[in-house]
């Protein structure tokens, strides 16, 4: 009887103590990441047709990656495992995504290198397409990498990139400088073959089937490329007044421009029929002009809902009328007290890089707009921002993964956890 007792008193005493244990975790958890509470005068505003919630996150930094240290981070990009940081300096990087450590390095000369210089200019763009990096540089020109599957740490050290064509190619430029008429004129007295990108490429876009490659240029014009052997078929000249900064594709295959005019513009891609009658390929459906300041970033949602981020700090949020017709502004973030330099959607998550230094992430739905939280911690402007969905191991919470890259030349990478209930 006694004997009982005593191992009745053992059990109770074990679950406390599992009990304790478990409470100190969560609140270790908690303690050590920051709650963000936002009202409704500092951190956002809607429509009067939508509701505005106040919501709670927690976040914190768990990593800083400093391999960029001469220069700043200009684009990331997150395939898989797999995270690619482009710098000022023409370098890009091959990150583990769950170690964070370094895989491999490129070039924008073409050469496989380890701390050393290219001479590409900045790196404004990343895109992946299968086993192909397409990288836009501020010289003016489109390079694309093979990759090997370096993420392997005990191969990581034998197999790296290769550089395989810069684009426009050797072949469409010869191709396009025999015939006078594939000239145009790019300054008063200066012409170049209507291929050339002849300002830096500030953005890169695929489609959906991964067929075409669509870049912009601080040269106004939007280009379309062959993915298979890199041909240019079409580009678009004046597609802006001023320097365009952002180019997205919706699902349904609409091309979303950006540009310091403060214009939005939307462009379609003609069917078989259309294309035979007539030589360009791509015609302009809309031009939406109610931002009040030139567009730096742009970002489309599953919920078919465009984001555009503006040199005034403000983001505006754009939807389509329910028989897919007209694009309308229904509501607008705010919160950045400088200009909003990239934006990016993780699942319903909008996130938004600013030169105030600070990340903002908005919880944003067609009924729902809020600040989740503000991460703070660069030393300099944000300027590029990539994320994904982690498992949390509950069902009472979201978890996800947000990189963002700075002038100060690192990359952060912050956890944050949203209750889903």
């Amino acid at each position: 009887m006694h004997q009982s007792s005593f191992f009745l008193f053992i059990k109770t005493l074990q679950t406390l103590v599992s009990c304790s244990i478990n409470q100190f975790k969560y609140s270790f958890i908690r303690n050590n990441m920051i709650r963000c509470h936002e009202t409704q005068e500092e951190g956002d505003w809607s429509h009067e047709d939508h509701q505005i919630s106040i919501s709670q996150a927690f976040h914190q930094c768990i990593a800083t990656l400093v391999g960029h240290t001469s220069s700043y981070i200009s684009s990331l990009t997150l395939a898989g495992k797999r995270l690619y940081t482009g710098s000022s300096d023409g370098l890009v990087r091959l990150w583990d995504a769950n170690s964070m450590e370094t895989l491999a390095e490129a070039s924008s000369n073409g050469d496989v290198i380890t701390g050393e210089r290219g001479d590409g200019g900045a790196v404004k763009s990343l895109v992946i397409l299968a086993d192909k990096l397409f990288t836009a540089h501020q010289d003016q020109k489109i390079r694309v990498w093979k990759i090997n599957d370096v993420v392997e740490e005990a191969e990581a050290s034998n197999k790296k990139y290769m550089h395989i064509a810069t684009m426009p190619t050797m072949s469409d430029r010869l191709a396009k400088c025999l015939m006078p008429n594939n000239q145009v004129q790019i300054r008063r007295h200066k012409k170049a073959s209507w291929v050339h990108h002849v300002d830096a490429v500030s953005g890169l876009a695929l489609s959906r089937d991964g067929a075409l490659l669509y870049s912009v240029s601080w040269d106004r014009t939007l280009k379309i490329w062959r993915t298979t052997d890199f041909k240019c078929l079409e580009s678009i000249t004046n597609a802006h007044e001023d320097a365009i900064n952002a180019v997205e594709l919706s699902e349904n295959g609409d091309i979303y421009t950006g540009s310091s005019d403060r214009k939005i513009k939307v462009w379609r891609k003609k069917n078989l029929d259309e294309e035979k009658k007539k030589k360009n390929k791509h015609y302009l459906v809309a031009t939406l002009s109610e931002q009040d300041s030139g567009i730096n970033a742009l970002a489309l949602s599953s919920y078919n809902l465009l984001y555009s981020g503006g040199s005034d700090g403000s983001i505006l949020v754009w939807e389509r009328d329910h028989e897919g017709g007209d694009i309308a502004v229904a509501g607008g973030l705010r919160g950045h007290t400088e200009s909003v330099l990239c934006l990016a959607v993780v699942s319903d998550i909008v996130c938004s890089g600013s030169a105030d230094k600070t990340v903002r992430l908005w919880k944003c739905s067609l009924a729902d707009y809020s600040c989740l939280a503000v991460l703070e911690g660069h030393r300099g402007p944000v300027k590029c921002l990539t994320g994904a969905i982690r498992d949390s191991g509950t069902q009472s919470e979201a978890s996800y993964h947000i990189y963002s890259g700075g002038l100060d030349s690192q990359v952060k990478v912050w956890q944050i956890l949203v209750p889903t209930l």
